[in-house]
């Protein structure tokens, strides 16, 4: 089973992955750079340009990192001297909270692999000297294996510096016995080349040589040379290539794939704790591995499910082969874990509405949160070749009464939405409820026959069931489309919320 985890990802290692358990692990952590990191969605006013609503913001200033320092004193008192000589230099308190929290994670990160495992660090220049001290310190120097530059093109005019076009790729590994196959650097020369034949002569090795005395030859596939430790032909992912998703951070299919192919075998499992928009994960899955993938943002779990999944909508058998071999941890899975939640804090009713809205319905939360009299979320969908046009999403975590859709009817009335979807707990829909949704009447397409009721009731236990608003399945386009890479769906089926 691959499993998707939504939380903090030190809870998580501490918590709920085995040690020894993992054959590579690749992270590439945010440093504390001022950026949103952000996913793309369509926007409700319907314009060509794209809304983007913040997945995950850069929390390392946010966390008291005195309180993890002091937890690292108590299993290495080596990181907590460095870490604590940092602190008391001229370093800024962000890049100390930044190392303590990558190292304290880090510690953990090496207890999980096995002794055949590997570690790959993605970092751009400004941390990696410090990371490398904390990896030493970890790992022990000498399961230092290589500094990887991946050189990359992109368009740059930063002025009075060298162009800014590599970052650097620490690789580590828990001991000298790993798994390492090597990759190569194809040579210019065709993919056939001629080698002389050896062979034993007079009981020694040598060229052997055919009656005429002329050294005997055949043709050898042309691999290529051993690859170095400067990467000079993955390219940075350029703002219209196929396989962008939005994200800030993302990194190209091909270098995951290169470190994914030299690192670990088939069914071996692959694990990303800051997976983002999950290209770690797309391509483990594509090279036929197992694999983890935990974030701290709803989104970017919601994200990575959807860019596994949208390849195979078309293909019932395989789709559902994906879907049932992962395993989401972090959400509610029943409906007394979803009544658990929405009866939590304020902060916590608001996890709630994401939960419904933008795992269960694959929408987009509104970012400014309001009380009765707006709405809550929405989704988009294709309503002909040319137009498209809107769900609003309202959701009700406690009691409701006939008096919150009329009031939800207006709203969608107001905004000129299509359909309206009401979400509550089964216990909370009454008769007048159904019925004064009834009167909204209907939504017809121009091009389908086919017509939807304008004001929808949608249970919590509906959604756990997996059903969900019905509206014209020509597309939905709230997530921006993945790329579509192939992958093997011969796994074991299980339930996603078991």
């Amino acid at each position: 089973m691959n499993k998707l985890y939504y939380g903090d990802n030190l809870d998580i290692l501490k918590n709920s992955i085995e040690d020894e358990s993992i054959d590579l692990i690749y992270i590439d952590p945010p440093f504390n750079s001022k950026r949103a990191y952000n996913v793309l969605f369509e926007s409700i006013d319907m314009t060509d340009a794209k809304a983007q609503k913040e997945a995950f913001a850069d929390t390392w200033s946010n966390v008291s990192y005195m309180d993890e320092m002091y937890e690292i004193q108590d299993f290495d008192l080596d990181l907590y001297r460095f870490l604590h000589t940092l602190d008391n230099l001229r370093i800024s308190k962000s890049i100390v909270s930044y190392l303590t929290i990558m190292t304290h994670r880090i510690y953990y990160m090496r207890k999980k692999l096995k002794n055949t495992g590997s570690f790959y660090l993605h970092c751009d220049p400004t941390m990696s000297h410090y990371l490398k001290i904390v990896c030493d310190l970890i790992f022990d120097k000498k399961n230092f294996r290589n500094e990887i530059v991946w050189h990359y093109r992109r368009w740059s005019n930063t002025a009075k510096i060298f162009q800014k076009m590599h970052d650097i790729i620490l690789f580590y590994t828990k001991t000298t016995e790993y798994i390492f196959n090597t990759q190569y650097q194809p040579y210019s020369h065709p993919e056939w080349i001629e080698e002389t034949v050896r062979g034993i002569v007079n009981g020694k090795l040598a060229r052997l040589k055919d009656k005429e005395g002329k050294y005997i030859k055949r043709k050898k596939e042309n691999i290529g040379v051993p690859m170095h430790d400067a990467w000079e032909d993955i390219n940075f992912i350029g703002p219209t290539a196929k396989e962008r998703l939005g994200y800030h951070t993302q990194k190209p299919e091909t270098l995951l794939e290169r470190i994914i192919n030299a690192s670990s075998n088939e069914g071996d499992l692959v694990a990303d704790f800051f997976c983002g928009c999950g290209t770690t994960i797309a391509i483990a899955q594509k090279l036929s591995r197992r694999w983890i993938g935990v974030d701290i943002s709803h989104l970017a779990v919601r994200l990575v499910y959807d860019r596994l999944l949208k390849p195979f909508e078309g293909e019932r058998d395989a789709y559902e082969k994906i879907r049932s071999n992962i395993d989401i941890n972090g959400f509610p899975k029943d409906i007394a874990s979803a009544q658990d939640l929405a009866k939590s804090t304020d902060k916590s009713r608001m996890r709630f509405q994401d939960w419904i809205i933008e795992i269960m319905m694959n929408g987009v939360s509104n970012p400014q949160k309001t009380a009765d009299g707006g709405f809550d979320g929405y989704l988009t969908f294709n309503k002909s070749e040319k137009g498209k046009d809107v769900v609003l999403i309202e959701v009700k975590s406690g009691n409701v009464t006939v008096k919150n859709i009329r009031e939800f009817a207006e709203v969608v009335e107001k905004q000129k939405a299509s359909i309206g979807a009401f979400v509550c707990f089964a216990d909370q829909v009454t008769k007048p409820m159904l019925a004064w949704a009834k009167e909204c009447g209907h939504y017809k397409p121009e091009i389908w026959k086919q017509k939807y009721q304008k004001i929808q009731i949608i249970t919590v236990e509906d959604l756990l069931a997996g059903k969900s608003v019905s509206y014209p399945l020509y597309q939905n386009l709230t997530f921006k489309t993945a790329t579509n890479i192939p992958m093997k769906t011969d796994n074991d089926a299980n339930s996603l919320f078991d």
